[in-house]
């Protein structure tokens, strides 16, 4: 789906299109975008991530979208 998205995106960007065949292919492509977003949104449903805790055993934690680890305690990690 993600391929097919890629392909209407490059296309469309080709401005080489009729208005007709252009909008089709938009409304493949919106089609295209929902499908994968629904994907993604299931698979950030699934996902934990575990965590050793203070007394060494492991604790599931939900995943964060802001920074793609679990929360976090300010400061609790260097960036790079």
């Amino acid at each position: 789906a993600l391929a097919g998205l890629e392909k209407i995106v490059a296309q469309l960007e080709g401005g080489d299109l009729p208005l007709d065949d252009a909008l089709k292919l938009f409304e493949e492509g919106v089609r295209l975008s929902r499908f994968c977003s629904g994907k993604l949104d299931e698979a950030e449903r699934r996902i934990e991530i575990l965590m050793k805790g203070a007394e060494g055993e492991w604790e599931a934690e939900p995943f964060s979208q802001e920074g793609g680890e679990a929360d976090e305690e300010p400061g609790a990690r260097e960036e790079p």
